[in-house]
């Protein structure tokens, strides 16, 4: 049995619920009364299995492991195993995560990230990148100044989930049910663990009506430090490309509307990808993210986040973009979509400060 930490409880919850399956002891921080309500009564994922018609309840009360919730001041990361990070990039600069994000580089465990935006110490292990030039990218680059990127690794936050607004915050619904897909560490003791905990979720069957039934969403080990990265490309073709000027459309209508732009985009940050050093059996071609998004029937949660007047979301587009641009690269529609984003947070952080 493992110790694991999770900071957020809200994506944290999906990835805790396959590893409590497997007999795991996760440890989820978040806000006071979301650790109330999970101390008390549990989380419930719920999410659909193919060739079934009615949905698996999930309920972290009914498995094998031990889960608990606590707020930032209440841990001690040096106690875990792993630490797992999922919160949205410009969550780590707010005071109490801050300094627990401090404790966790200092303690030196190992840390997961499955955040959309890649942590600063990630991406300094891809060879060849200016990571200086990248901080612009995140809305304070200072928190990730003391990890070691040897103990950084990023699993890629493919599988799509939401907190249904009319329900508790201990509840989440999987709308698409992909896997995780997780890069190596820099070092072979890590490494072990996460084949370990591969194999653990693997082994994981859900005791159904009709009998013990696989679940989807898996966790999938790769030794290549490229693989997460696939979800670029898929950012940027449809996630960013929700916002608009005046408000968001789902991500479906994103990539479907104009295919070809679509296709564009895609393919465009593809070939950063394999620029990079990724190799295509790392990546995802676009027609299968094409076909993946006919589902997607709501808006990202940046553009949902930009439209609810939030002052800061995670800017894994203007990351693209300098990237991009330090391989000697630009595509139009990426530099559209970043002037956009920049125009709408500067509305919101205007809204904010008139108040």
């Amino acid at each position: 049995m493992s110790k694991i930490l999770i900071l957020g409880a809200s994506y944290g919850s999906l990835l805790a619920s396959k590893l409590l399956f497997a007999g795991h002891e996760v440890k989820l921080v978040c806000l006071p009364a979301e650790a109330d309500l999970i101390n008390s009564e549990g989380f419930r994922v719920r999410m659909p299995v193919r060739g079934r018609a009615e949905q698996v309840v999930i309920d972290s009360r009914q498995l094998r492991g031990k889960v608990s919730a606590a707020g930032t001041n209440d841990v001690n990361p040096a106690d875990y195993d792993l630490v797992g990070l999922a919160m949205q990039e410009p969550q780590y600069r707010s005071p109490g995560v801050r300094e627990l994000l401090s404790a966790v580089a200092k303690s030196r465990v190992p840390c997961m990230s499955i955040m959309n935006m890649p942590p600063l110490p990630y991406l300094k292990r891809i060879p060849g990148l200016d990571t200086d030039a990248l901080k612009p990218a995140f809305t304070d680059a200072s928190v990730w100044d003391a990890f070691d990127h040897r103990l950084v690794t990023l699993c890629s936050p493919d599988p799509q989930a939401v907190r249904p607004p009319d329900e508790n915050v201990n509840v989440l619904q999987v709308t698409l049910p992909t896997n995780f897909k997780v890069a190596s560490f820099d070092n072979a003791k890590h490494n072990d663990l996460l084949r370990q905990l591969e194999r653990d979720v693997d082994n994981v069957r859900f005791p159904a009506p009709e009998g013990p039934i696989e679940l989807p969403v898996k966790l999938r080990y790769s030794e290549s430090i490229f693989v997460p990265l696939a979800k670029w490309s898929m950012l940027l073709a449809g996630n960013y490309r929700c916002i608009t000027p005046d408000g968001t459309r789902t991500a479906q209508e994103a990539v479907h509307t104009d295919i070809a732009e679509s296709k564009s985009v895609y393919n465009f940050v593809y070939d950063v990808c394999l620029r990079l050093g990724a190799r295509d059996e790392d990546l995802v071609p676009f027609e299968k993210y094409a076909a993946a998004a006919q589902s997607l029937t709501r808006p990202a949660s940046a553009a949902r986040a930009l439209q609810n007047g939030v002052p800061n979301i995670e800017r894994a587009d203007k990351l693209v973009q300098l990237i991009a641009r330090q391989l000697g690269l630009r595509h139009p529609v990426i530099d559209r979509i970043v002037d956009l984003v920049d125009t709408r947070l500067h509305a919101n952080r205007q809204k904010a400060a008139a108040k």
